[in-house]
């Protein structure tokens, strides 16, 4: 029997099993992630700068180990095993940090496994890419139904973590999130499948604007996409980090109020991803980009003069589209760069986000420690406009 066939008489199961995952695993994840600060300072009990460098160590052990399973599942490695291994390592994740309030067993045994749970999402829509091209699927739309359960995660996640932590406790929050990488493990083991390296052909790679032997780092455009969005993630990220202290420490609005604008903001990207699929072959993936990081500097310039909460609410739709053109699209981008290294161009841009973290994590903790949380945003507005002009400078991809 081909696999052509098993694929058709099974893609709906297997279409279900992709969303399902990728909307557990980003449960997990947006249950622990909103909350991380306010653990670290309220139950860990640490100052500001730790806190950074919590969120920098923590990014910079995900790089390294999202990359090595990247570049091992391109070569020879079963992209659905690897999944199932991050599953695994979120586990130990999480169990590490319900089980302890020590620093420095949560920024090493915390952070190991935290560095090897990374690489889930990547290497789901690594293997979301080559079975649609192998099943004859639009590649921009499946990925970007895909890549919208990841936001309704982050729809749902976010307040239902704020909630938990407030009212239940961090080790709720924590066996909760272990509870769903279980199911994430049930359905990627019995349900998604697996897909043979597809071989591409030299008129393809140089329509893609890349040799498949040319270094990386020889290519302008690889190493232009990915500053600007490093640059662009550094300003969210930070925006990430220090919202909820911003709100809570400048503003003194409610405490629920950081959970109920990320569930908001991702409620928002949804529809616009969806749309955006739509809209890559009339605009092409450059132009959507630029429309988006000017999206994403208008939000942070409203952050600025804009205090109250009805006003902060309405700049979601601005972040909305901003996060929710520049996740999806991104990917593809990278993708379309690098079209012989499926899981090492979407690792690019997972790491292009997490070395976001890095920075974000140094500049807010060091920043906000020395002259306050407002200078936060006018440098995440710089940094938006940085990644606009570095964006300006990568050909044209459609």
């Amino acid at each position: 029997m081909s696999s052509k066939f098993i694929f058709n008489r099974n893609s709906s199961i297997i279409f279900a099993a992709f969303l399902i995952s990728a909307f557990i695993i980003g449960i997990a994840g947006a249950l622990q992630s909103p909350t991380l600060s306010r653990f670290l300072t309220d139950e860990v009990k640490v100052n500001p700068i730790l806190v950074g460098i919590f969120y920098s160590v923590n990014a910079f052990a995900s790089i390294i180990g999202s990359f090595l399973l990247a570049s091992y599942s391109d070569k020879k490695g079963e992209r659905r095993y690897i999944v199932l291994f991050c599953c695994l390592m979120g586990i130990g994740n999480n169990l590490v940090f319900a089980l302890t309030r020590n620093y420095l067993i949560l920024i090493s045994l915390g952070v190991f496994f935290a560095a090897l749970a990374s690489a889930a999402m990547p290497q789901i829509f690594a293997l979301a890419r080559e079975y649609a091209e192998k099943t004859g699927r639009n590649v921009v739309v499946f990925n970007s139904l895909i890549r919208a359960q990841l936001s309704l995660a982050w729809v749902i996640g976010p307040p239902l973590s704020f909630a938990l932590a407030i009212n239940y406790g961090f080790n709720t929050l924590y066996f909760s999130a272990i509870g769903m990488y279980f199911i994430a493990i049930f359905v990627v083991a019995l349900f998604l499948p697996s897909v043979a390296r597809n071989q591409v052909t030299p008129q393809v790679i140089e329509s893609k604007l890349i040799n498949q032997n040319d270094s990386i780092l020889k290519n302008k455009n690889i190493i232009f996409l990915f500053l600007a969005t490093v640059f662009m993630w550094t300003a969210n990220i930070m925006y990430l980090i220090d919202m909820p202290l911003y709100v809570d420490e400048v503003l003194h609005l409610s405490k629920n109020l950081p959970g109920k604008l990320m569930g908001l903001a991702a409620g928002i990207e949804i529809p616009i991803m969806l749309i955006a699929g739509y809209l890559v072959p009339k605009f092409g993936k450059h132009r959507l980009m630029i429309f988006a990081i000017l999206c994403g500097v208008f939000f942070y310039i409203g952050i600025i003069f804009c205090q109250s909460q009805l006003a902060l609410f309405g700049l979601q739709i601005l972040n909305g589209l901003f996060i929710g053109i520049v996740a999806n699209i991104g990917i593809i981008y990278f993708q379309d760069l690098l079209p012989t290294r499926m899981g090492v161009a979407t690792t690019l841009f997972n790491n292009g986000v997490t070395c976001s973290v890095i920075l974000g994590g140094m500049i807010q903790g060091f920043a906000s420690d020395l002259y306050g949380h407002e200078i936060i945003y006018y440098i995440a507005l710089a940094m938006l406009l940085i990644s606009l002009l570095l964006c300006i400078q990568v050909r044209t991809v459609r």
